[in-house]
């Protein structure tokens, strides 16, 4: 009876406000779903792509292969994945949902995102949001890596075996936008930006954290991140995001 009386309710509110697809605003069959055009429009991230950063790789190398760029350098974090590639389509989807209390995209978003991250999931103890500083929080209202976080958490096929830490990490010090600058001069920006509550230390001990953010460009926000993790005993970092940069092949 509770499933008639909800699914008669979905039908009603559906006939009154049709739920719109997540890209263009085109109706679709199910709230927080794309149509048939918007899905093959964006670009999801799927083997093969590089153990380490998630960049996706032209030609299968094997499980263990590396982009050009981790070669060069490897990141502080272990190994990284994203949903989506961060294009001109994605873009559509990422900014509202982050600069326009467009909220209600987290849940579709977070489901991509599990799937997408579910060998990091496996091995995860705790998530943690990457956090805003006070100042942007109070200006946003609220912190969409948080909100993805929690989504993730819900998701994944852990049960109760995973723990979401909200305030694992805390911003000390205002960065300003990171927009503009290059890869060097965002890991200047964002050194020592963060650290580990209090509360949480003794738990971040010999742990493995899943980071959780929207967006990863170069990846200068998650390093200071996962450096001030390590530093607390972490025995791994690992990052998961909606969407990540990819690089043209040089």
């Amino acid at each position: 009876m509770r499933g008639a009386v909800a699914g008669a309710g979905r039908a009603v509110l559906d006939a009154v406000l049709p739920p719109l697809c997540l890209g263009c605003n085109e109706i679709v069959s199910a709230p927080g779903a794309l149509c048939a055009s918007c899905w093959q429009g964006f670009s999801f991230i799927s083997a093969p792509h590089c153990a380490c950063c998630g960049t996706p790789l032209a030609e299968d190398l094997g499980p263990e292969a590396l982009c050009a760029g981790c070669l060069v350098r490897r990141p502080r974090y272990h190994r990284a994945r994203a949903a989506l590639v961060y294009d001109d389509q994605s873009r559509r989807l990422v900014l509202p949902f982050k600069h326009g209390d467009r909220t209600d995209i987290a849940r579709a978003c977070g489901g991509w995102m599990t799937r997408a991250g579910a060998d990091l999931l496996a091995s995860a103890d705790l998530v943690a949001p990457v956090p805003l500083h006070w100042r942007r929080l109070f200006m946003r209202r609220y912190n969409q890596a948080m909100l993805l976080a929690r989504i993730v958490v819900r998701t994944a096929a852990r049960g109760d075996d995973l723990r979401l830490a909200p305030d694992l990490l805390r911003r000390q010090r205002w960065t300003g936008s990171q927009a503009g600058l290059r890869a060097k001069e965002r890991r200047r920006n964002v050194r020592e930006a963060f650290d580990v509550h209090p509360k949480w230390r003794p738990m971040v001990a010999g742990k493995t954290i899943l980071l959780v953010d929207d967006v990863l460009t170069t990846g200068a926000t998650v390093e200071a991140c996962a450096r001030a993790l390590q530093r607390a005993g972490a025995k791994g970092v690992d990052v998961l995001t909606l969407a990540r940069v990819v690089r043209p092949a040089l």
